[in-house]
């Protein structure tokens, strides 16, 4: 009995020292009214007796602590009373508290929340409890808690709790990490940042201490670099996460088998079709209606063992641009019955790694294996320019949204800026790193990088600074900037699905795929996202605003 009684009691003092860290992790991202707010509640929750908890939510048949739990909480109520330090908020200000302690009011609530979960009925009863709890506002705490499906199991999804309930039932149930809310402390407004990192304990290699925390105290992910390589954390703007046009998560709708890693992805511009591209051919998707999907269609191309490296859909879709690991590109007509290929056009490289179609829809630009950028006439389907200047494969490239600018990114540490008008190169820009992805603002003069280091870098194209964001893990594949330039996504070999802010990188959202994603598209109206996985599978999210 000694020996279960010591486990509990070190159970329960984990617990505390969780619910320290939470606090001090969601308290910045309130304004300081609501600072206040949860600082004073979560004071009085310490001082609650679970006689007055019952008291309080007008529950009946709630059980009192056993001896032993509340001797538990006695003890854990002088353990936590040391705190943890709150961090300074956004602003620089101090908190209004300075140390979030355990309490007895919060662990009993946790010990009398955490028993509800035994069975369904139990369960059923403790969502009665929190939403009796949650219309209690009394206690001065006006924000909410919404919950959603990544608590299933936990809690029914929509159930409304008081920050202090769910905070202590995350806690009961997971680690931190892997209680993923998503609208934390929703109130009239949203909070400024949604989260400053998913992974609240990573630290950038290589950087000084000094440059890992942010202001806020949290670890930081972006750096602001200046025109003399000085790196500074990035304080958000209050309006980070807020206004029209900035979504506030994505749900994945659809999955497509597609049977081989898919390389390349595709969204056509009524978004009802979905192009996959894998080894040897290119597959088509209906995804217009729910429900599970085999492919309406498979496009051949290359040579069966040939991988597919992009694909590029015109407006119109009627004309679908395939390349790959060969030195044909396959120019498809889907407006026949049965899609045909209605030209091949051949350079010299042995492969293709990706493509770009300019805005007028009239030329092609195609990145190939020996570091060339091929200019082709579609229309004539002919060959009408290269740029060369890499010394290694071209990797990725994008093209300004009034055509006169074109992006490109090499295996050779480079990133170089070509004018179309006169041929010749522009810019060059110099890394320690490979360069895998890239992607171009539609609305700004930003353009935004993905490297073999996992870092991504987004540059001013007409001035010396930039952002260097650190949230992937391994190198970012993938890149793909939102129709409005107000966000942009980036894939990884991590498994990662990342959203930023642009420029300045806030992390709006992220999604954890279940094996390297390695290519991306967004739809036109900004309402779908595409990725596609060594999982042999391609991954439909809907964007949610």
């Amino acid at each position: 009995a000694s020996a279960s009684l010591s486990l509990s009691i070190s159970l329960q003092t984990e617990i505390a020292k969780r619910l320290n860290v939470i606090c001090a992790q969601l308290i910045p991202f309130l304004s300081q009214e609501h600072q206040q707010q949860v600082v004073q509640a979560m004071e009085r929750a310490k001082q609650v007796t679970m006689g007055e908890l019952n008291a309080s939510i007008g529950v009946r048949g709630l059980p009192p602590l056993p001896p032993t739990q509340q001797l538990q909480a006695q003890h854990l109520s002088q353990h936590a009373a040391q705190g943890l330090a709150m961090a300074p908020h956004h602003s620089g200000l101090p908190h209004p508290g300075l140390a979030l302690g355990g309490g007895s009011g919060l662990l009993a609530l946790s010990g009398a929340l955490g028993a509800q979960l035994a069975s369904k009925e139990e369960r059923a009863h403790f969502e009665a409890v929190a939403a009796a709890a949650a219309a209690e506002h009394h206690r001065g705490i006006t924000n909410k808690i919404i919950l959603t499906d990544h608590l299933t199991g936990l809690l029914t999804p929509g159930t409304e709790l008081s920050s202090a309930v769910i905070m202590v039932q995350c806690f009961n149930r997971w680690d931190y990490n892997e209680c993923v809310i998503g609208s934390i402390f929703q109130s009239k407004q949203r909070p400024n940042v949604g989260y400053e990192s998913p992974h609240p304990h990573m630290r950038v290699p290589g950087l000084p201490a000094s440059l890992q925390s942010a202001a806020s105290g949290k670890p930081a992910y972006s750096f602001h670099v200046s025109a003399d390589g000085q790196m500074q954390p990035v304080p958000f703007p209050p309006d980070a996460l807020l206004g029209p046009g900035i979504p506030r998560h994505a749900r994945q709708i659809h999955t497509l088998s597609h049977g081989e890693v898919v390389c390349a992805v595709t969204i056509s511009t009524s978004t009802r079709h979905v192009y996959t591209g894998g080894k040897g051919c290119v597959k088509v998707w209906d995804i217009s209606q729910p429900g599970s999907k085999s492919p309406m269609a498979q496009l051949d191309c290359l040579n069966r063992d040939n991988y597919i490296r992009s694909c590029k859909l015109l407006p119109d879709g009627r004309t679908l641009i395939v390349g790959g690991e060969a030195s044909t590109l396959s120019i498809w007509d889907l407006a026949t019955p049965t899609p045909r290929i209605k030209a091949e056009l051949t350079s010299s490289a042995p492969a293709c790694y990706a493509l770009a179609i300019s805005p007028d829809n009239k030329v092609c630009f195609s990145c190939c294996s020996d570091g060339n950028i091929v200019v082709w006439d579609l229309h004539n389907q002919t060959l009408v320019r290269q740029f060369q200047g890499h010394t290694d494969g071209a990797s990725c490239i994008d093209i300004s949204n009034d055509g006169t600018k074109l992006w490109t990114g090499g295996l050779d540490n480079t990133v170089r800026c070509w004018d179309l008008r006169e041929g010749r190169q522009l810019q060059q820009h110099d890394f320690t790193s490979q360069i895998f992805s890239l992607g171009y603002c539609p609305t700004g003069e930003w353009l935004a990088v993905g490297m073999e280091s996992s870092n991504v870098e987004v540059l001013h194209v007409s001035k010396p600074d930039k952002y260097q964001l650190h949230l992937h893990e391994s190198c970012v594949l993938s890149l793909k900037f939102a129709y409005c330039g107000k966000w942009f996504v980036s894939t990884g070999k991590d498994n990662l699905l990342n959203a930023w802010r642009t420029p300045y990188g806030s992390s709006i959202f992220q999604s954890k795929e279940s094996s390297s994603v390695l290519s991306c598209d967004i739809s036109p109206d900004d309402q779908f996202i595409v990725t596609g996985s060594g999982d042999k599978k391609a991954t439909v999210y809907e964007v949610i605003y």
